[in-house]
Formats: C-alpha cells, structure tokens, sequence
C-alpha cells in the first residue's frame, strides 16, 4: 500500500470517529436496539383499550347463554328482539353477536353485527369462548364420564431437543429456530452495514465532486489511489464502531449470561436427558445453554471476513455511481441496479433458513454479490470449510476486479459536470484504457 493512500486512509477515519454524531450513534444503537426489542410490548400495554365493550347477544337457539363470561373490559348482554329491534333499542352497545342456530351443525353460522370494524383480539375471544362451549356439548353428547379429564390427560405434548456432537465428542444443546434467527440477525445487520458505509462513500465523493475538490485532489493522487483510501477509511470506521458494539454486547455477557448458564457439557445419554428436563422449566436458560452450543466466536470472525469483503464489494460500485454524477437526486437510478442483488440476497437468505443445504443456497453463498447475506444464515447450520473458503475467494476476488473496473470510471466520472450519464456512457468509461 503507497503512502498516499495510507495518507486518505488515515484522514477519512480521523474525519469520521472524531465527529460527534459518530460518537453519539456508536453509544446510543445499543439502546436503541433494546428499545426497538422492548417498544412494541410497551405499546401493548400503554396503548391498550382499557374502555369496557359490551357485546348483545342475539341467541335464537337459546343453547349458548352459558357460552359467554364477562371479562372487566367486555360485558355481555342476551336480547331476545330482532337484529333490526335491538339495533333500534340497544344503540349503546359494542356490537350484537347473531347465533341461528346449533353450531355443533357445519350449516350453522354465529355473525357479528357492528357499526365499526371490530378488532382481531375481540373476534378472536368470541370464537374461543364460543369453540370452547360448542367442543364441550360435542364430547357431553358420547355420554362417557370424564371424557373431558380423559382428553386432557391424553394430550402430551412431545418436546424433541435436539444435541449437537463437537469434534470432542462432546454433546451441547442445540435449537434450530435460534440458530435461523442468529443468522438472519447476521444477515440483517451486514445488509445494514453495506448501505450505510457504502452509501458513505458515494455520499463522499459526490461531495467533494460538487465542490471542485476533487480536481485538487487528483493533481496529487490517482483516482484509483483515492478511491480506494476512501472505501478503506471508511471501512474501518465501520469495523470500529462494530467493535466497540462487539465490546458492549461481551462485556453484558460475561456479567449476566453466566448467573443463567447451566452446565451444557455432556458425557452420557443420561446427562443429556437430566439437562432436558431441567430446560424445560426455565424457557430463557433454555435459550442461554442454546447460545453457548453455537461456536460464536467462528461467526464474529466470519461476520468481520464477510463484512469486509461485501463491503468492499459495493462501495466500489457505490464510490463508481457517485464519481458519475453531480447529486444525490441523479444518483437513484442508478444505485436500484446495486441494491436488486443485495434484496435478493435477503429473500434466499430466508429460504435458506429452512433449507440451508439446497442448491439455491449453495450457489447463492457462492455469487460474491449475495454470499455475505446468504452464508451468513446458513454458517450455523455447520457450512462445510471449503464452501466458506471458496465462497471468501470468489468474493475478494470480485472485489479486486470491481474496484479495477469501478477505477476506470472514476477516472473519468470525477470530472465530467453538468450531465446525467447514460449506461452506455460509463461502460465506455470502464472501456477507456
């Protein structure tokens, strides 16, 4: 590496973590993450209707007047006039619940009438309270004794945990759905990652394009010398602050995880049943023990190595759009066909949740434009290492070749003004020799 990119690598970092708001952000998105995990519960509870809703019952079956109880936010009430009546005289009430006849028969049907659209919660406990007296009737019409009990105590729920062989021979406690959120989480915040750093650098070079700096700037430097201190200065700004988020998160860990982390090291069929019935009474040391199973440090290492090369990836295309235009208006169209692969890669890396090992997952963990969302998800499934090795080549690689081809338009892009460029015109840019 020359010294003068070593020099733009060291002005762009300093320029960025001394900024305020890159202090502010780097201290406060931990907490924001907590409030995002925590707020929707929050609104639940504050935004809940505390106001008492009083339903009219219109039952010309007249079997369900023990079907309903009241509840401290719904009454019910049993009218004996017509719909159209008790419209008339109960003008006060939520909305009126119209049984024909005896539900127990399919032909019969239960509707609600109401001047609004009730909401999913209220519906919901109708259909419960009213399934729950119907299926009751059902099992009193067989005449069995305790049937009721019977049913009850014939329904098991099975519970299959699931437990992993390490290289030792060692057993650990393992959970699929766990495992897809971690990589989806992982997927998500390199899909994060690449936008914001890359949308950076295109917002950089934009920058100094519109204020003629840049035609200072390449009487001592080549483009590609600049381009590429940029990317890279950039880039360790963001693996700073993901460090420093790294740092947080372990330092809460190793505080709180261990006051709730039972014993995952197993040496027996017996032990492994012994640690299962234990997790079942403690669902969050259940998801504690899980954790540990998955070998985090390979992911963190992993997440860095994709990170990276992703990032490199797209802010080489992304510094190529922002060198080719005058703002950041002209520069949409031309960063949709830069997203489209990256959105594509989050879609597959759904799919790969449930199907980590198909043929779409495999080629997509390959593709260096989706691999460090869709490898990302499938790493806790146990990826092969040569699949992760290839796949890390191919990607270093394509940035490499993208940076050389993203330089050639640079070259030109950073002092053409005036002009929205057309896509024939910057791949005769990337031509140019």
């Amino acid at each position: 590496m020359s010294n003068k990119i070593a020099l733009i690598i060291s002005n762009e970092y300093y320029m960025r973590v001394t900024k305020k708001s890159f202090v502010i952000l780097t201290l406060l998105t931990p907490i924001l993450f907590v409030v995002v995990l925590v707020l929707p519960a929050l609104i639940m509870n504050i935004g809940s209707d505390s106001s008492v809703k009083t339903i009219a019952v219109i039952d010309r079956s007249g079997l369900y007047r023990e079907a309903f109880t009241d509840r401290d936010d719904c009454k019910f009430i049993f009218v004996d006039d017509d719909l159209q009546q008790a419209r008339k005289q109960h003008s006060e009430v939520t909305g009126f619940l119209y049984i024909t006849g005896d539900l127990t028969d399919s032909l019969q049907t239960a509707c609600y009438y109401s001047d609004r659209q009730p909401n999913s919660e209220l519906m919901l406990d109708l259909r419960k309270q009213l399934s729950k007296y119907v299926n009751q009737k059902r099992i009193d019409s067989y005449g069995i004794p305790n049937l009721s009990e019977i049913i009850a105590e014939s329904t098991q729920r099975v519970k299959i945990t699931t437990v992993k062989w390490d290289k030792n021979g060692s057993e650990h406690l393992t959970s699929s759905s766990i495992a897809e959120m971690f990589g989806l989480l992982s997927a998500l915040l390199i899909y994060m990652f690449i936008f914001a750093y890359g949308g950076m650098v295109m917002q950089g070079v934009v920058q100094e394009k519109s204020n003629r700096i840049m035609e200072i700037l390449i009487s001592s430097v080549r483009p590609f010398e600049l381009m590429m201190g940029k990317i890279i200065g950039i880039a360790l700004v963001g693996l700073t602050q993901f460090a420093i988020w790294v740092l947080i998160g372990g330092i809460t860990m190793a505080y709180i995880l261990p006051a709730f982390m039972p014993e995952t090291q197993m040496s027996s069929a017996e032990s492994v049943a012994q640690l299962s019935a234990m997790q079942q009474n403690n669902e969050f040391q259940e998801i504690v023990t899980t954790l540990m199973g998955i070998n985090l440090m390979k992911i963190i290492v992993l997440f860095v190595l994709y990170f990276i090369g992703g990032y490199l990836l797209y802010a080489s295309m992304f510094a190529a759009v922002g060198a080719a235009v005058d703002n950041q208006t002209d520069s949409q169209q031309f960063t949709i066909p830069i997203t489209i692969p990256i959105i594509l890669g989050i879609f597959v890396a759904i799919y790969a949740t449930n199907n980590p090992d198909s043929s779409l997952a495999f080629w997509c963990s390959l593709i260096p434009f989706t691999s460090p969302i869709v490898m990302l998800v499938r790493l806790p499934f146990e990826v092969a290492w040569w699949e992760i090795v290839l796949s890390l080549i191919i990607l270093y690689l394509s940035f490499v070749g993208t940076t050389w081809l993203s330089g050639k338009i640079y070259r030109t892009g950073i002092l053409m003004y005036g002009k929205t460029p057309t896509w024939k015109e910057i791949w005769k840019w990337a031509r140019y020799n």
